[in-house]
């Protein structure tokens, strides 16, 4: 049995296997989740573009206060972005609690129910997304 060691993250050496031997020790799909999950979160996971819908595109958000100060102009571009991060910020503390090992099921299930609320509380801002694939969706399922 040969293996070149390539690199080691953490402790967990990746090496180019040589040849299949029956004695290899083999990792169960959790640690490999838990590896991946690890790796992700370290390099900031996988990034890829969300889009805002067209309609939307060099739009400002108003902010008029109830009194007779001056009003606050945001790009909506500005603010979509911030949308999209406590978003991605969500998924991975949901992806954190899902790979913890101390927390039993019952706590990672109590945790699992304050995020969805959360991404239930932000489905208002759905009418920003361009794809509903991208949608928040709460607790009901829907957006």
């Amino acid at each position: 049995m040969s293996f070149s060691k390539r690199s080691v993250i953490d402790d967990l050496e990746i090496m180019d296997k040589a040849e299949i031997v029956d004695n290899t020790p083999k990792l169960t799909l959790e640690e490999v989740e838990d590896v991946l999950t690890s790796i992700l979160n370290r390099y900031d996971g996988i990034n890829y573009t969300i889009e805002m819908g067209d309609r939307w595109n060099n739009g400002t958000m108003i902010l008029k206060p109830g009194n007779d100060s001056q009003a606050k102009e945001i790009p909506l571009e500005t603010f979509f972005h911030k949308i999209v991060m406590v978003r991605d910020r969500l998924r991975v503390l949901e992806q954190n609690i899902n790979s913890h090992k101390k927390l039993t099921p019952e706590e990672k299930f109590d945790l699992q129910q304050y995020i969805t609320r959360s991404y239930g509380s932000l489905t208002s801002f759905n009418l920003l997304f361009k794809d509903k694939e991208d949608y928040f969706v709460g607790t009901g399922g829907k957006e």
